[in-house]
Order: C-alpha cells, then sequence, then structure tokens
C-alpha cells in the first residue's frame, strides 16, 4: 500500500464538504439537499463511483463550483466519496441535510481551511484515510477571547 497526499485545491472563500457514500443517485440526492437547504446557494456536487462505470457524476448549479468539485474529485479519486463546494452557504447551513442523505455513510470534513486529504491507494484502489484541515492550536482563549466569541455568535446570528 501506498499513502500519497492531496491538497484541496480552490479560493480562500470557498467551503466544502469531503465525505463517504454509496450508490449512484448520491450526486442528484446531495444536490436536493443543498438546494434545499439555503436557497440562491452556489455549489457543485462530485461523487466517485466505486464499481461499475466507475464514472464521477456530477450535479450542481454553478459552473465555477462545478469545476472545483470535478478537478478534486479526480485529483483524490477514491471510491464511494464526494466532495460540495459552495459559495452563499457554510457547511453549518448544510451538514444536518448532508446527513439525512441515506446512502452517506459519514463526512470527513466541512471547512474553507487549507486542507490536505491523506489517501491510501493499493492494489484494491484509493481510500481516503484521513484529513489534516488547519493548523494546531496556538493556546487556550483566556476570557476576553471568550467574551469575544460568544459576541460574534450572536452579531452574526448563529447564537440568540
Amino acid at each position: 500500500m501506498e499513502l500519497k497526499s492531496v491538497i484541496v485545491e480552490k479560493p480562500e472563500d470557498v467551503n466544502f464538504v469531503l465525505g463517504q457514500t454509496h450508490f449512484i443517485k448520491t450526486a442528484e440526492d446531495l444536490y436536493e439537499a443543498m438546494a434545499n437547504s439555503v436557497p440562491g446557494a452556489k455549489f457543485g456536487v462530485a461523487f466517485c463511483e466505486a464499481s461499475g462505470d466507475r464514472r464521477l457524476r456530477l450535479e450542481g448549479n454553478d459552473p465555477e463550483m462545478l469545476e472545483l468539485a470535478k478537478k478534486n474529485a479526480l485529483a483524490i479519486g477514491a471510491g464511494h466519496t464526494f466532495i460540495i463546494f459552495m459559495k452563499g452557504a457554510f457547511p453549518v447551513n448544510v451538514l444536518q441535510a448532508i446527513h439525512r442523505v441515506p446512502e452517506v455513510c459519514g463526512v470527513f470534513c466541512a471547512t474553507a481551511n487549507r486542507t490536505e486529504v491523506i489517501i491510501a491507494e493499493s492494489k484494491n484502489g484509493r481510500g481516503i484515510m484521513g484529513v489534516i484541515d488547519g493548523q494546531p492550536p496556538l493556546g487556550v482563549e483566556d476570557e476576553k477571547q471568550k467574551e469575544w466569541r460568544k459576541g460574534f455568535l450572536r452579531k452574526i446570528g448563529y447564537k440568540l
């Protein structure tokens, strides 16, 4: 087995969700989950089939997001994985809907950070071993930082 690293390539302000799934209807079901979660969000979905025709299945409503999904899914190249790129929405807005898609097995990450996907390749194919998403902590928040965090979340409407 060989380990490989793939950097997710995207603009800094674009978020994405990377996960594992199964079944040919995944791309359409993820499209519906995205479209029903945040009206007006722009997104692209790519799903890597693991058997049969082994095609990259694409759905979305934005050419730029579709191209990012296609490019990164092909680079990762692991069967039964999906990647969704989005603008005008954040992962927190769509994760519950993605988790409710019956064929979704799990989510590796949901982020806008620079992300590295660790791939294992063997004679049987490729799979995602995990992700490196962001940098390690520089310390523990103090009371002033905690106060800022709580105020910020209320300011942007995520807490009352």
